[in-house]
């Protein structure tokens, strides 16, 4: 019995953390056909990944508190407010009126489009 823990991947010490049959397992279960040159460079990206999840797990989190953020951001926008309730009077009124006498044609408060399939109306 060996006096060595096994690493974290479950293989010992010194060898290999990921082969290359353990890339073609994950492939084969995700449905991937991988050519041998992808199976090598595939093999070395992700031994790189998981030595770099490592390095990650050395750091101590102790008495880091879960963020989904790390800037602590709520929401910036502001409260969504009707136009007449901030300008008073009937300002949304006259922004519809401005904004309708800059179309083509309007009938009954709406711009009037041609039928979008050729159809009369």
């Amino acid at each position: 019995m060996s006096d060595t823990a096994p690493s974290p991947s479950g293989t010992e010490p010194g060898s290999p953390r990921l082969s290359t049959d353990d890339v073609a397992k994950v492939a084969q279960l995700a449905l991937l056909e991988l050519s041998d040159d992808e199976l090598n460079t595939f093999t070395g990206q992700l031994a790189a990944v998981l030595d770099l999840a490592d390095e990650l797990n050395q750091f101590d989190t102790d008495n880091v508190a879960p963020t989904a953020h790390p800037f602590g951001l709520f929401n910036v926008f502001r409260e969504d407010v009707p136009v007449d309730e901030i300008e008073g009077g009937d300002r949304a009124a006259e922004l519809r009126a401005e904004a309708l006498a800059a179309g083509p044609d309007v009938e009954e408060n709406q711009f009037k489009v041609p039928p979008a399939l050729g159809e009369a109306p």
